[in-house]
């Protein structure tokens, strides 16, 4: 039976008495009470530090704690209104800009006073973060000065750090705009107090937050939320590029979710994907950063870092600024971050180092930081590193799924030689890791043999000897098509030869990952002209139409079809037998979501073939009516300019040859005629053979000229007049 719902006794009552009017009670409950009404008040997630491997208990003795500061809450009135707005601005419902940029000012007007409150809300910080993407110059500014003095209380908070970071975001490009206008009247006044009559630059301000940060760096670098807006400040005063592949991994984690707001048309010079220009005072704050955020730690401490979830990303960050701005020099400092890694000269296997680096490459969270020292290394220390550690564990170091990755970067740093000493050690192992499913160091070791010139022909073998059948290519298994995951379930390649628990095996991982891996090894196959490319073309050909069209149909392999029908090592017989494959299909394929790319790819893949490039045109044409009432069908029909092939066909014809580099309608002949001046060079366009033509006519007309220059009817000499031919 359940039991009803009871109230505590008179013991539990008087507890809670006790606690309210503060009065007497046992210490230890006391305490323990204490700390966990300060955990809810502070509206903190658990574990602010994750377990360290190694030095946790030096890290916390080096960087204590910071006090947290609680900013009140908001009423429930307060909390509806701003979640009103919040929705509002999510759904972007304005007439004009002008309406929303009302809207806005009468949200700031709200909220004057309440924006460290706004911040730490759970239900209202998106709203915070809305705002801020879509404020002006003067409401950003006014928000930071706001912000200015509990900067160390909002970065370290689970929500209002998320502010922070969107408000440095934000005001990056300001900073920059502001530089470029030549405002030094307000970089001049940067000390000045904030008021309406003494406008603050942003310079200034971010020079107050670093002076409000100073001192408490070492602990901002092992903060749960503190380490992710301490990357993106360094970024920002760096001056370096935010808003790329390269870097985002480095500044937010995989599940952060996306807070964008629709409508934010920012200007072009407000762009975070290209280096930004910045004042010379960042570059003096950013060394002064660089230097506190090791100043006093020991090797043991900084190496701690190394493997901490929260410091590695940030320290990664750290030791590449320190290397690419202020000179590879800097690694003979004895107070620079790489230099206290690894301070033994020389490094060998036996020092301290040597177990450092040992363990730093098989290490999950640590080998991120290997690839940073072997990326931005200076020349000397690089080669030192590989010989005394990499060259000859090469291919272990290859067999393992974390350590794989270290071996990517090296590859990527070597130079011809080495490269090719490298290649000879790495190819016996190439069928094993493309049979467990390790595919990034085979793409990775093609890409860089077609960059330093070293002949793919034994990697082709290897890959052909991976999936043969009867000695033809089974590229549905390399393509992971129609069929499980045939990997290897044993994943070795660890230190002492033991198994690699932390990364899991390969079938531990889903199919879709490892179907992405292959196509991208497929992709950058078709990349290298030769046997590698053609590997892939080849068995493509050979496929039935049904398969093809299911294919272009996923999501994934459908990419493949597409670098398929748009490489450069194409033969043109070898893209027509392909899209012929597809013939009566088109329109099919137009309607779908990845189907249609590749009939997208059709177009350009149709470079020279103007017979299939007008078949293709006639199938969709045929289909309009259900073309037109698809999205995906819609996009197919603008990109193939099908309403220009319906009402004016010969500008169709003319504006393909222009799309198709001016030659895409040429006849069988024609091609064969002109096969031999095109392997020469990049063949003429349609005005320059007009230009030439209109100069042999004219020196012709002119030789005419002057052997009948006694004789009468000049004008009326033999041939097509100079005028008549440039027209036609």
């Amino acid at each position: 039976m359940p039991q009803p719902n009871k109230k505590r006794g008179r013991r539990g009552g008087g507890r809670k008495r006790k606690l309210e009017e503060g009065g007497d009670e046992d210490p230890e409950l006391a305490q323990s009470s204490t700390k966990r009404r300060k955990s809810t008040v502070d509206d903190q997630a658990t574990d602010d530090h994750a377990p360290v491997q190694n030095g946790d208990g030096d890290l916390d003795q080096a960087y204590p704690q910071a006090e947290r500061a609680f900013f009140g809450v908001l009423d429930d009135d307060e909390q509806e209104y701003f979640k009103h707005a919040d929705d509002m601005l999510e759904a972007n419902d304005f007439g004009d800009a002008e309406e929303r940029t009302l809207f806005l000012a009468n949200v700031y007007r709200e909220a004057d006073g309440k924006e460290l409150k706004i911040a730490q809300s759970q239900s209202c910080s998106r709203l915070m973060e809305r705002l801020i993407q879509l404020s002006s110059a003067a409401q950003l500014k006014t928000l930071f000065d706001k912000f200015t003095g509990n900067f160390i209380h909002l970065v370290s908070h689970r929500f209002a750090s998320h502010c922070c970071e969107a408000l440095f975001l934000r005001c990056a490009p300001i900073v920059t705009e502001e530089l470029l206008a030549g405002n030094k009247k307000d970089q001049r006044n940067r000390d000045a107090p904030t008021n309406g009559d003494a406008p603050v630059s942003m310079e200034a301000l971010f020079l107050r937050t670093l002076d409000e940060l100073e001192g408490n760096v070492g602990y901002l670098l092992t903060d749960r939320y503190a380490s992710h807006v301490l990357r993106v400040l360094l970024m920002v005063l760096s001056g370096e590029p935010i808003d790329t592949a390269s870097t985002k991994h480095l500044l937010q984690s995989k599940r952060k979710e996306s807070n964008a707001v629709q409508g934010a048309n920012l200007p072009e010079a407000q762009t975070l994907d290209k280096t930004r220009s910045v004042p010379k005072s960042f570059g003096e704050a950013l060394e002064h950063v660089i230097a506190g955020s090791i100043a006093g730690l020991d090797t043991e401490q900084v190496r701690a870092l190394a493997t901490h979830p929260n410091g590695n990303p940030t320290l990664q960050l750290l030791l590449k600024l320190e290397l690419t701005h202020y000179g590879k020099q800097r690694a003979k400092d004895e107070r620079s971050i790489i230099r206290t890694l690894l301070p033994d000269d020389p490094l060998t296997s036996d020092s301290g180092s040597g177990g450092f680096i040992n363990g730093l490459v098989y290490d999950p969270i640590g080998s991120h930081l290997m690839e940073q020292i072997i990326q931005h290394a200076p020349a000397k220390m690089f080669k030192s590193l590989y010989a005394e550690f990499f060259r000859h564990r090469l291919t272990s170091h290859a067999r393992n799924e974390v350590a794989g990755y270290v071996v990517c970067r090296i590859l990527e740093r070597l130079g011809h030689d080495d490269l090719l000493d490298a290649h000879e050690r790495l190819i016996p192992e190439l069928t094993r890791l493309l049979q467990r499913g390790q595919t990034v160091v085979v793409r990775t070791l093609i890409e860089r043999c077609t960059v330093r010139g070293i002949d793919t022909q034994a990697i082709a073998v290897q890959v052909f000897n991976t999936w043969n059948d009867k000695e033809n290519f089974e590229v549905k298994k390399l393509l992971k098509w129609g069929e499980g995951l045939d990997v290897d379930p044993n994943q070795d390649g660890a230190p002492n030869g033991g198994t690699s628990n932390a990364t899991g095996g390969a079938l531990a991982r889903s199919s879709e990952p490892m179907k992405a891996h292959f196509n991208l090894l497929a992709q950058a196959m078709l990349l290298v002209p030769g046997s590698l490319s053609g590997l892939v073309l080849d068995s493509l050909i050979m496929l039935d139409p049904d398969t093809l069209i299911n294919m272009s149909k996923d999501n994934v392999v459908s990419r493949t079809l597409q670098g398929a029908l748009t490489s450069r090592n194409a033969s043109i017989i070898t893209v027509r037998k392909l899209i012929q494959r597809f013939y009566g299909h088109v329109a099919e394929m137009a309607l779908d979501r990845s189907a249609s790319y590749v009939v997208d790819c059709m177009w350009e893949g149709t470079h020279g073939l103007a017979f299939i490039r007008e078949r293709i045109a006639e199938e969709l044409a045929e289909m309009e009516g259900q073309l037109r009432e698809s999205s995906y069908g819609r996009a197919v029909w603008k990109n193939w300019k099908m309403d220009l092939y319906k009402r004016k066909r010969p500008d169709w014809i003319r504006q393909s040859k222009i799309k198709a580099s001016n030659d895409g309608f040429q006849s069988f002949s024609e091609l064969d005629q002109h096969k031999g001046s095109q392997g020469q060079g990049k063949p003429k366009t349609p005005i320059e053979l007009a230009r030439e033509r209109h100069a042999k006519n004219k020196e012709a007309e002119r030789r005419r000229v002057r052997n009948n220059a006694s004789g009468p009817g000049v004008g009326h000499s033999d041939g097509p007049p100079a005028a008549a031919t440039a027209s036609s």
